[in-house]
């Protein structure tokens, strides 16, 4: 096909353009939007180039996933899903699956990822992974990537269990015990480092595979931009490797590690940008808290279901506002991962110091998650020019025992992204992957109904907190492209923009909600260029 000068016409085009928020028809050259609008003027300035009937199709910008991480993504796709397994006996029975599935050499690391036992009738231990692996090495990673769990096993081919017994937990980090103070095998936060530092690390041919794995399963999405939150430098020159061959059908917008050398790298010789406009390293990515789930989140209240615990600062307010100031200095955007409400209170100090200190005006700040915000704090977001780069399939996940967790006089700050909306922040949606499946309908369902693809709860869990789909398809657009300084780029379908185009099997504006989740992706275009489609979708 001669990708980069074509027409495109009979289409429902939802441009999230508010100077032409719809259009039946568009031109694509040398990669780019020419011009977009109604058919017949379309065609009538473009006669002698291919001109496509899209048969009533519905196209949206390229999905732009705000927060995701490709690496990690990769490799859970090539390890045991545990995603929904009941009990701890489940998950035992899919790994054992997985191991006769795959082959496994006798004692290679058995990995899985996605397990959660908010609702398991007892807590992880290592007794029923002994059971089933006394020789083979386990090391399983909660949903929310905040916890770990390991074998017995693991933990002698690591840290050591006679190790562990006696040691403290180090600084961020948790070692559950059972009632004789025995470890568990969970280990929470900055203490998984303590088995995942010694486990042998993939080889550079399975970092590409799994690099590979994750950016079809992206396209297959409509994904074609993704802001992949913490990366190292190896993993810089993978991707850089990958676009310079040809074989990356992918926009990365970067946050370098802010304790890796990615982020001392940048720091010192300035964003990283690619030609190709593939791969903008311009961010640093921190973390002030853990998760909520495993009580890692730092909270300015006790657990309602575990008084006494406040959850987790990563960092003391000094370190993370040393990195801050570090970041703003250098001319970074800087983005923090802050869940907790004391957490995002450290982080908006720690922007507001920055600002105060440097004199230097911060680049869009981003708070990656802010899922309990104390509503005091919210107009401080817009005060700031902040991005609440928020993930709504989150909220579903979650609901069923965020009440435990909280208790029900703090809920209505939890998972709160209309009122965060209202209060001035700019909205970026993302998946979190592989913690929540890559998936954009998934994310604007979840948002619009607050419900989980099945329907539940009915009306919605906090319906007051649902936005309306035009603002999803934003979010997950324009605003995340946004969130990255790219919207002059990417996130919309106008002239002078990058051919970044999405065909949908239904009209995700328009559809009943219970229809919403059925949308299919009938095919992706990057820069023009048809990077995944369906047999229903011509062949341009």
């Amino acid at each position: 096909m001669p990708a980069s000068n074509y027409v495109v016409h009979n289409a429902t085009v939802h441009t999230v353009d508010d100077r032409c928020p719809t259009a039946t028809a568009f031109r694509v050259r040398g990669g780019r939007f020419l011009d977009v609008g109604a058919g017949p003027s379309v065609r009538e300035a473009a006669p002698d180039v291919p001109h496509v009937d899209a048969g009533g199709a519905t196209v949206v910008p390229g999905f732009v996933d705000a927060h995701a991480h490709l690496h990690e993504l990769g490799h859970a796709l090539r390890r045991a899903d545990l995603t929904g397994a009941g009990s701890p006996a489940a998950v035992v029975e899919r790994l054992n699956a997985f191991v006769a599935e795959h082959d496994l050499p006798p004692n290679a690391w058995l990995r899985g990822h996605g397990w959660d036992e908010t609702r398991w009738p007892a807590a992880p231990s290592r007794a029923p992974l002994d059971a089933a692996f006394p020789e083979r090495p386990v090391w399983l990673v909660r949903t929310d990537i905040h916890a770990g769990w390991a074998n017995t096993a693991a933990l002698e081919a690591t840290v050591g269990l006679d190790r562990l017994r006696r040691m403290d937990a180090p600084a961020g980090g948790r070692i559950d015990r059972d009632d004789a103070g025995r470890p568990t095998g969970v280990l929470v936060d900055e203490a998984m480092a303590l088995v995942e530092d010694d486990i042998p690390p993939p080889t550079d041919a399975e970092q590409d595979r799994a690099l590979r794995a994750a950016v079809r399963h992206a396209a297959r999405h409509g994904v074609t931009s993704v802001h992949d939150a913490g990366v190292t430098r190896p993993e810089i020159r993978r991707f850089r490797r990958f676009i310079e061959a040809g074989t990356f059908p992918c926009r990365v917008y970067a946050m370098a590690l802010g304790d890796s050398d990615a982020f001392d790298h940048v720091c010192e010789h300035g964003p990283l940008r690619h030609s190709s406009g593939r791969l903008d390293v311009a961010s640093a990515k921190f973390f002030a808290d853990g998760a909520l789930g495993s009580r890692g989140a730092a909270l300015l209240a006790d657990y309602a279901d575990a008084p006494g615990n406040r959850g987790l600062l990563r960092h003391p307010s000094g370190a993370l506002r040393a990195r801050v100031r570090r970041a703003v200095e250098s001319g970074l955007q800087v983005n923090t991962h802050a869940i907790g409400d004391r957490a995002v209170r450290a982080v908006l100090d720690a922007y507001e110091t920055a600002a105060g200190e440097t004199g230097a005006p911060l680049r869009r700040p981003r708070i990656e998650h802010a899922q309990i915000v104390a509503p005091e704090d919210r107009p401080r977001l817009g005060a700031l020019g902040a991005v609440a780069s928020v993930q709504p399939a989150h909220a579903t996940s979650d609901m069923g025992w965020v009440e435990a967790r909280l208790g029900t006089d703090r809920l209505d700050r939890a998972y709160a992204w209309k009122s965060l909306r209202d209060a001035g922040a700019r909205l970026a949606f993302g998946s979190d992957a592989p913690v929540e499946p890559l998936d954009p309908i998934r994310t604007l369902h979840a948002a619009v109904t607050r419900q989980t693809p099945d329907g539940r709860p009915e009306g919605g869990w906090w319906p007051a907190e649902r936005i309306s789909r035009t603002a999803a398809l934003r979010a997950h657009t324009l605003g995340a492209a946004y969130a990255g300084a790219q919207e002059d780029e990417l996130g919309s379908i106008a002239a002078g923009k990058r051919a970044d185009w999405v065909v949908l099997s239904q009209n995700p504006m328009r559809v009943p909600s219970e229809a919403l989740p059925d949308t299919e992706v009938l095919a992706t275009y990057l820069d023009g260029h048809c990077v995944h489609a369906t047999a229903d979708w011509p062949d341009l």
